[in-house]
């Protein structure tokens, strides 16, 4: 999917990660991996437009409807029904891997995806819960999340200056934004905002500082890593997501890594993690032994240097998933 993001070619990224060899790096270090294929949504606005424009009807799409009314929502929010029907069977996805003891690892694609694998995520502790309290010991299952990110993601269709939807990813989960993005598994909001940490920060919009800053979210920035040092950061990190939580989830966007090491995304912001950093951060949480699930986002192939930032990609969540250099 890149309907969230501002230019095209990010809904390729699945591709270029795998052709880089995730599926032979993970089975290398002892991982049965399953690839479920990629979530394929139509694209029904496109369809219209070009039944529309022929006059004909193919087998692949749908005759226009007479009328159509858009979504009653303030500000703006860029191909917003698409956007939920692909986060909704993402959802569905990663809810039944849980629910099979599975360790879902989601590759994209633009960022807007993550609201549909927090929601699966949280849906699926849900129902465990259920069968929990339905056994006589009722528990509360939270998710700790990491978001490793250059933006913070919080923004809304009322303070965002573009209206793509993979800056808002974190504010749905939070339940801030769209009814239609949300309520996605049917409750609101995903995730406590004490229990959210995002890392490596070093380009916000002005109305998303103070998003960040009244939230309670965790905020750690480029700043803060250069003055500590990645290591103290990542383990006040991991400390802060999982202290009163069940779950750890870590939403890796590769605009975090500098472009010098990471040239295949579409919002390049100089001064971002060193390629060892990176890997460091990734080798701390497979160290913690917290991790649950995984998703990295924005490899934008049409952008990259022979598959440089792919093959990073998969580099880094071997490391996330117990890859050694000993």
């Amino acid at each position: 999917m890149d309907h969230g993001a501002g230019r095209r070619g990010v809904g390729m990224g699945p591709s270029a990660i795998r052709i880089a060899g995730l599926h032979e790096k993970l089975r290398a270090i002892g991982h049965e991996v399953t690839d479920h294929g990629d979530v394929l949504i139509r694209d029904v606005e496109r369809a219209q437009t070009a039944s529309a424009q022929t006059g004909t009807v193919g087998p692949n799409m749908t005759p226009p409807p007479i009328a159509t009314a858009a979504p009653a929502i303030k500000g703006k929010a860029n191909h917003l029904p698409l956007i939920q029907r692909a986060c909704d069977a993402t959802h569905e996805h990663v809810r039944r891997i849980v629910k099979k003891d599975g360790f879902p690892l989601v590759i994209g694609g633009d960022h807007s995806l993550a609201i549909g694998t927090i929601a699966g995520l949280v849906a699926a502790y849900k129902e465990e819960e259920a069968e929990l309290a339905a056994k006589g010991t009722p528990d509360e299952l939270t998710l700790g999340v990491i978001w490793v990110d250059a933006h913070g993601d919080l923004n809304t269709p009322e303070t965002s200056p573009s209206g793509n939807i993979h800056g808002m990813p974190l504010a749905v989960a939070l339940g801030l934004g769209p009814r239609e993005l949300t309520h996605i598994g049917g409750f609101a909001p995903k995730l406590h905002a004490n229990d959210v940490v995002l890392l490596g920060l070093r380009d916000l919009d002005r109305q998303e500082k103070a998003a960040i800053l009244d939230s309670g979210v965790h905020a750690f920035t480029m700043k803060d890593i250069d003055e500590r040092g990645l290591a103290a950061v990542m383990r006040e990190a991991i400390n802060l997501a999982t202290r009163n939580t069940d779950y750890l989830h870590v939403s890796f966007d590769i605009d975090s890594v500098d472009p010098r090491n990471a040239p295949g995304t579409g919002t390049t912001v100089a001064g971002g993690l060193t390629y060892r950093e990176a890997h460091l951060a990734m080798e701390m949480l497979a160290e913690s032994g917290a991790l649950t699930s995984l998703e990295l986002v924005e490899v934008n192939p049409i952008l990259d240097v022979y598959n440089q930032t792919g093959q990073l990609a998969v580099e880094l969540i071997a490391s996330a998933l117990g890859k050694t250099i000993l």
